[in-house]
């Protein structure tokens, strides 16, 4: 029975995150207000380049309506900045970082309008 404990201990040692020569991330800003109406917004900001920034008001479906940032430093060196509202109409993100949809072909307009005539007379297909 001991040695059974035993191997469970050091195999939970070994599990554990080895986090090596990196220092401790200091944190350079952490504000928070929260009004107590659903009303709140807070800062937070890191040395190793993570900032977040968020304010808040309630929403009318009873959701919290939220807008900010955040970044973080790239590989490379560069910053990623995210900007951001959230509210009834989901997360809207908008980033150079973030892909986007190709372009539709010039004759997809043509095509839609072909449908929108279509489906005014009347035509259904099945």
């Amino acid at each position: 029975m001991k040695l059974i404990l035993l191997a469970c201990l050091a195999a939970v040692a070994a599990a554990a995150p080895q986090l090596g020569d990196q220092p401790p991330v200091a944190i350079l800003r952490d504000e928070r207000v929260d009004n107590g109406d659903g009303n709140f917004n807070y800062a937070f900001e890191a040395d190793n380049g993570i900032a977040v920034e968020v304010a808040g008001v309630p929403g009318v479906e009873g959701q919290a309506n939220m807008q900010g940032s955040y970044r973080f430093t790239l590989s490379d060196g560069s910053i990623a900045e995210v900007t951001f509202i959230a509210d009834e109409n989901g997360f809207q993100p908008q980033s150079p970082l973030l892909p986007t949809p190709h372009p539709d072909p010039p004759h997809v307009a043509e095509l839609l309008r072909i449908a929108a005539e279509q489906r005014a007379a009347g035509i259904t297909f099945e």
